[in-house]
């Protein structure tokens, strides 16, 4: 095999799940914003959740996104941690699965992980970790990616920075154990493509949010994930 990548990190939405977020996260919001209705009107809880969220974005210390969202979240809501977690552990188990529909799996998907881990790599899913693993592990299975031994799954839990902050990529590669250089990070949008400014390669698959800025490096790599799975092969 290609002896110099020793890590892959795989995008989530758009990347190994057809998921377009422009229309997936309009009924992720209405679902939960009706969810804690009866606590918080809509459009206070909207306003909070985004102001939360950014804030949770631009994380780049050492406390978990998890830690950050909270600390900022729950004083603007006037409701405890306790009361609402449990709320949004019983919407993410209920009512989060049947945003499935709005998704559709990508048959080459499977075929393309398991021939990262043929090949003896460390496979990680480098997805945005904005969501809570119970989110992020629902994806996967909608992926049909979800029973392989990944080295690392981001989620808001585990992370302590967002894409396209390359703090991200760097936390992610120490807990892999790798150098940039022997790394190779395939996902669809220009928050994946930068990490080349770290020394990664990248390929990239392009989609509907697909709009690389002018500083970004250019791919080492372009094309479908049949691409991918063929450019994988010839590294076996």
């Amino acid at each position: 095999m290609n002896k110099s990548v020793r890590a892959i990190l795989f995008d989530l939405d758009g990347t190994l799940l057809s998921n377009n977020m422009d229309v997936f996260l309009p009924h992720y919001f209405r679902l939960l914003t009706s969810r804690v209705a009866h606590i918080i009107p809509p459009e206070v809880f909207m306003s909070h959740l985004m102001r939360a969220t950014n804030i949770m974005m631009a994380n780049d210390g050492p406390e978990t996104n998890e830690e950050v969202f909270a600390q900022e979240f729950y004083p603007l809501v006037g409701h405890s941690r306790e009361e609402l977690e449990a709320v949004f552990l019983d919407f993410y188990t209920t009512d989060f699965p049947g945003l499935r529909r709005y998704t559709r799996l990508k048959p080459e998907a499977r075929g393309v992980v398991q021939r990262a881990f043929d090949l003896g790599c460390d496979v990680a899913i480098a997805t945005n970790p904005l969501f809570p693993a119970i989110a992020t592990q629902q994806r996967l299975e909608w992926a049909g990616v979800a029973d392989y031994p990944y080295r690392l799954v981001t989620t808001y839990e585990n992370s302590r920075a967002a894409k396209p902050n390359l703090l991200y990529f760097e936390q992610v590669l120490q807990t892999l154990g790798h150098p940039a250089e022997a790394s190779l990070v395939v996902g669809d949008e220009d928050m994946d493509m930068v990490a080349a400014h770290l020394g990664c390669r990248t390929f990239l698959i392009p989609g509907p949010r697909t709009q690389l800025a002018p500083t970004t490096p250019r791919p080492t790599y372009r094309g479908t994930l049949a691409d991918l799975s063929r450019l994988l092969d010839g590294w076996g």
